[in-house]
């Protein structure tokens, strides 16, 4: 597998309080990958590590088989929207583009052009004039321009309304594949995630608890429903994700490979939302369940 991201045991301290430790991950090229965590997990600190806006305080980020941000070379590959999707209130969106030609080596201005003319942005006008979802889409095409091997965006959503959110995500979707992007798009949306992304990364607490295609994940998950029962209980090769009881009964999410043939069980698959939601709340009665990553 090749790793357009590679963390190993990475972190970033702030005084004496850690944002991101140990950190460690491998996330694959050619693909779009949904990055999902609450707040606080390190998902902004981790990106903005990846393109070289931080300097890790431990450990180490390698992005497209090199140090991430080192130099101008390393830097032109790699394109990055932030949270705010951040543009310039007093500049038009001509001049964004100006901006862009500027600061960008591999700058590609028609790409540029032919985005906001089919957008129907107003070159003309200034981006604090702009909806938000029209902001959005003036960042998207300046992280697209830049022409990048890699391109990553924190949450670039999270303040759109329903209608602006989708037509942003299909632009994403449309752009990954015209331009064979390796896409990283962070968001605690799960529904924006299983709109766009093959590959799944769950982080909590700076680590990863699971990796994977997602249509491997859906079809190596399972919901186990049936008569109470210990955890312990179950066969060795059902690795036991999430656990509910009642006084009666009791509700499993399990991975496995292998057929599930004791019929005392309901057996169903978790949606998407289910498994992600079952990762970020892995607290058994007894200490948490081991991490997975799904191996390729």
């Amino acid at each position: 597998m090749t790793a357009v991201l590679r963390a190993e045991g990475l972190g970033k301290r702030y005084g004496k309080r850690w944002a991101l430790r140990d950190c460690t991950l491998d996330i694959p090229a050619g693909h779009v990958v949904g990055l999902v965590g609450p707040n606080g997990a390190g998902k902004t600190t981790l990106l903005s590590l990846a393109c070289g806006q931080l300097t890790p305080s431990a450990g180490s980020v390698e992005v497209l088989g090199g140090r991430a941000g080192e130099g101008p070379a390393q830097l032109a590959r790699v394109g990055f929207v932030a949270q705010d999707t951040p543009t310039y209130a007093g500049l038009s969106v001509a001049e964004h583009l100006k901006l862009g030609a500027r600061l960008n080596p591999r700058w590609d201005d028609a790409l540029a052009r032919e985005r906001v003319e089919r957008l129907g942005l107003d070159p003309a006008r200034r981006a604090g004039r702009l909806s938000g979802g029209q902001r959005a889409q003036l960042a998207l095409t300046l992280g697209l321009a830049k022409r990048p091997e890699l391109l990553l965006l924190d949450e670039p959503v999270a303040a759109l309304d329903p209608l602006a959110r989708r037509e942003f995500l299909q632009s994403l979707m449309e752009a990954a594949v015209e331009h064979e992007l390796s896409v990283v798009l962070s968001s605690h949306l799960v529904s924006d995630v299983e709109r766009t992304c093959d590959h799944l990364v769950v982080l909590v607490d700076s680590r990863v608890q699971v990796a994977g295609e997602v249509e491997e994940l859906l079809a190596t998950h399972h919901r186990l429903t049936g008569p109470r029962r210990d955890p312990r209980r179950l066969p060795a090769d059902q690795h036991v994700v999430s656990a509910s009881h009642t006084d009666r009964q009791s509700t499993f999410i399990v991975r496995t490979d292998a057929p599930i043939h004791d019929p005392a069980w309901t057996v169903s698959r978790p949606g998407l939302e289910d498994l992600v939601l079952a990762y970020l709340d892995r607290r058994p009665e007894t200490g948490r369940w081991p991490v997975l990553e799904v191996e390729r």
